[in-house]
């Protein structure tokens, strides 16, 4: 999954941190109301949601090259 997200654009990062936080509040949501499946995936969710910040970050500050879009 690491190797993915560096290959995606900017684009592709933000529909890609939308959902991701979109599920993190469903799955938040699910653990206060009733048994969760699979209670790693909160900790997976907001990892994911940190790495895509990260890449943001590093093409803000110009330590990544911007990707043309597809």
């Amino acid at each position: 999954m690491k190797g993915k997200l560096e290959e995606l654009t900017i684009e592709e990062l933000n529909r890609s941190l939308n959902e991701s936080k979109e599920m993190l509040r469903k799955e938040r949501f699910k653990a206060v109301t009733s048994k969760v499946e699979n209670p790693k995936k909160i900790k997976e969710l907001k990892k994911h949601i940190a790495r895509v910040l990260t890449l943001k970050k590093e093409y803000a500050l110009g330590i990544r090259q911007k990707k043309a879009s597809r």
